[in-house]
């Protein structure tokens, strides 16, 4: 019996907008770490499993296809409207493999060269079906050498109509290549840990927030955190908007901060104060911030990785795994060091510790949940036998997550203005 794993990670514009996904997927034997991907099998299992517009919304997502799932007539049972098929690079440009790009892309079909470096020797690779696909994916964690031939190479490419996204954007240094070389489309961790939209970026009030959580975490009365929350308008008009989205089912529209405090609660507005506050960290397009996304994604992996580890955890406990979640990229929302914020906010030491140590159980499943989000299922079957876990419910976990993410951003979606 195989287990499936999966990771979802955004790919993005220049305008910071998430445009698509690109779905990873795995399917290994538990005593095979090591396994690579088995393209046809895994994946018709794993999108029926996990359903498609549960998960992606109603973007496209780039989905990685191997010559014998290419040439393969179940290539046709995915929907031209979800996918793009994104072509391994040892796929052989044969006449069979011309033949059905041709008939892919006449179908309706979006495709993608994967690994696609922008020298001349590609070009003349993919010659007789550049034609044929919208992307080009380019590896930006391999040494990419910025030259007038990879421009010229990369320009004659986009002449064509073709996409340039780049791939495993990490840090500045990439970011700059890839603009360099006039990539449309970004993926990549770069964005959640420094400035990459920097004349994009509208900072909250730190102190102010900083001042609205401690308020509410300490039981202040309820007069003084309403008259905190009128000395920042437009926190507040936030706030009102997303309590009377489609995330909430009360019977009447919420009307005030006073309100809101009486039916939802202390505890459950400080925690989702800060998930807002990422909400207003990209403009023009707070609704799709990534770095908001990817938050949420983790305050959920936290709370229920440790359910699934420790069953007897305490409300106490939980609400820890939820913050350590939620303060992971307080560091890029604010543009400051993490221990310096963590001690403004005065969290409690096993938050603090498993932010900055990757200490105790909570810093074990936030340091498990990074390697979630770069994809190495190795590290989670691991963590599935070090705590005697069900081989595979650390992916089922994942499919859960990036379900209830795909639900939060159809609410924030509905939020008018």
């Amino acid at each position: 019996m195989q287990n499936l794993y999966f990771a979802r990670q955004p790919i993005l514009s220049r305008e910071a907008k998430v445009d698509f996904y690109e779905v990873l997927y795995r399917a290994q034997k538990s005593q095979d770490m090591e396994s690579g991907f088995i393209f046809e099998s895994s994946l018709l299992e794993a999108l029926q499993k996990i359903g498609r517009q549960s998960v992606l919304g109603k973007r496209r997502a780039f989905i990685k296809v191997d010559e014998k799932l290419l040439l393969s007539d179940k290539i046709y049972t995915l929907s031209y409207e979800f996918f793009v098929f994104s072509l391994v690079a040892d796929i052989e440009i044969r006449e069979d493999v011309i033949k059905r790009v041709s008939d892919l892309n006449e179908r309706g079909y979006m495709l993608a060269i994967d690994d696609f470096p922008p020298t001349a020797t590609s070009m003349s690779k993919y010659s007789k079906i550049i034609d044929e696909v919208s992307f080009i994916k380019i590896d930006f964690d391999r040494t990419v050498l910025v030259n007038e031939d990879s421009k010229e190479m990369v320009a004659r490419v986009k002449e064509r109509g073709v996409s340039v996204v780049a791939t495993n954007v990490s840090d500045k240094l990439r970011y700059g290549f890839a603009k360099s070389l006039g990539c449309l489309f970004f993926q990549g961790y770069y964005f959640s840990k420094a400035k990459m939209f920097e004349e994009d970026q509208c900072k909250p009030p730190r102190l102010n927030i900083l001042k609205l959580y401690s308020l509410l975490a300490n039981d202040a009365e309820f007069e003084v955190i309403v008259n905190e929350f009128k000395k920042n308008s437009s926190i507040s008009i936030l706030l009102l908007k997303y309590i009377n989205s489609g995330a909430f089912h009360f019977k009447n529209r919420i009307s005030s901060i006073h309100h809101i405090l009486t039916l939802v609660g202390r505890e459950p507005l400080s925690k989702w104060l800060m998930l807002v506050i990422y909400s207003m960290a990209n403009i023009p397009n707070p609704k799709t911030s990534p770095i908001m996304l990817m938050v949420k994604n983790r305050t959920a992996m936290m709370e229920r990785i440790l359910k699934e580890t420790l069953p007897d955890a305490s409300k106490s406990m939980l609400d820890q795994a939820y913050f350590v979640g939620v303060l992971s990229l307080v560091d890029v929302l604010f543009e400051d060091d993490m221990q310096k914020i963590l001690d403004e906010m005065n969290v409690y030491d096993v938050v603090r510790n498993a932010l900055l140590e990757d200490s105790g159980i909570l810093g074990e499943i936030y340091a498990l949940i990074r390697d979630i989000e770069e994809f190495n299922p190795k590290a989670m079957m691991e963590f599935e036998e070090r705590h005697s876990l069900k081989s595979g419910v650390i992916g089922e976990i994942t499919i859960e997550c990036m379900k209830e993410v795909a639900v939060f951003e159809v609410a924030l979606s509905s939020i008018e203005g």
